[in-house]
């Protein structure tokens, strides 16, 4: 057994001068790095290990954890779809069945309006078609033709909901008549414009409060609005019924006011969901040309042109309402829209 002095002799005997030395540098340094290893930050720094977490602004948005993105279309269909509206969401213009013609039908609902169509293209829970001929944003609001309101159809089960608002409100169809009717002491087409504008101005007070009472009581619903397609075409117009190829243009052009004034208050109504990250969406379809090529007075039209009851001295309703193509039309960019979505994501997170 060796006595403790003698263990340094030892240990030079064995290593020499040189290990010797060696050995103590590296005991030196163990001793340096092992605490420094140990303290958190060294360790992170190192090994990417202990790492406290990183400061995030608390006003950025969170990242959703395992929550994936949902379809646009699986969003619609997740509950009930309803339909809402006037008069093009009626399907008037398009009665072709003995049903369309019953005079108990009061708000002219037809069997080719494109509720038909959407709601036999996604698996809805339910659906429901309420629009009614002639339907202001009043009429939505309080109800029209002994009929109860509109927005009544519509509660928190509601995923869908599909309208076409603001033509009887701006009186088209009086703008119309007025075009075509052209008596010695009425006044001319374009005259009316200062009338039209006054009422525009009222319907954009209008609009927005329609729409935040379907996202009130459909706190999860897509609603999507529709705009109005021209009667006429673009360029050269048809002629015909007593309307001028200026005045169709200038008829042309009321109709892109009205629809940017609806594109206008559902962007702004879809802008409040997002910013308050609320489920759901309002949606604009633009269809202003979605009757290109086949305008009223063309060989195939979507646009019926006007139609006089003899017999009573009066425009018949379908005048200046889609046909049967043009409600095809229409459902086709009410299914593309549903499918498409809002180009944004549609559950952001809370």
């Amino acid at each position: 057994m060796r006595r403790p002095g003698e263990w340094p002799g030892l240990v030079r005997d064995r290593l020499g001068e040189r290990g010797l030395a060696v050995t103590v540098l590296v005991g030196l340094l163990l001793a340096m790095v092992v605490p420094l290893v140990a303290l958190p930050a060294v360790r992170c720094q190192v090994f990417g290990d202990g790492c406290a977490p990183r400061y995030q602004d608390p006003r950025a948005e969170p990242v959703r954890a395992g929550q994936p993105e949902i379809v646009p279309a699986e969003a619609a269909a997740q509950g009930a779809y309803v339909a809402l509206g006037d008069s093009y969401s009626a399907g008037v213009g398009a009665d072709v069945s003995a049903t369309d013609f019953n005079p108990l039908n009061r708000c002219h609902r037809t069997d080719q309006a494109y509720y038909h169509t959407v709601s036999k293209a996604f698996p809805f829970k339910s659906s429901a078609f309420w629009a009614c001929s002639g339907a202001t944003t009043s009429d939505v609001m309080n109800g029209k033709s002994g009929e109860p309101p509109q927005i009544g159809r519509v509660d928190q089960n509601t995923s869908l909901v599909t309208i076409s608002i603001g033509g009887n409100d701006v009186g088209f169809s009086r703008v119309l008549a007025a075009c075509v009717i052209k008596l010695p002491w009425s006044r001319s087409c374009s005259d009316q414009g200062r009338g039209i504008a006054d009422r525009m101005a009222s319907l954009r007070q209008e609009l927005p409060d329609v729409i935040r009472e379907i996202r009130t009581r459909a706190p999860r619903a897509r609603v999507i609005v529709l705009g109005y397609p021209r009667a006429f075409k673009e360029s050269s117009g048809t002629g015909g019924d007593n309307i001028s190829v200026s005045d169709q243009r200038w008829l042309n052009g009321r109709a892109r006011d009205l629809n940017e004034l609806i594109r206008q208050a559902v962007t702004e109504a879809d802008k409040r969901v997002a910013a308050t990250r609320a489920p759901g969406s309002v949606e604009f379809v633009d269809a202003y040309s979605a009757f290109a090529g086949h305008e009223a007075g063309t060989a195939d039209p979507y646009m019926n042109g006007l139609a006089v009851n003899l017999s009573a001295l009066a425009a018949e309703s379908r005048s200046f309402h889609p046909t049967t193509g043009g409600y095809k039309a229409l459902a086709r960019l009410f299914v593309e829209q549903v499918n498409k979505g809002p180009g944004r994501p549609l559950n952001p997170p809370r």
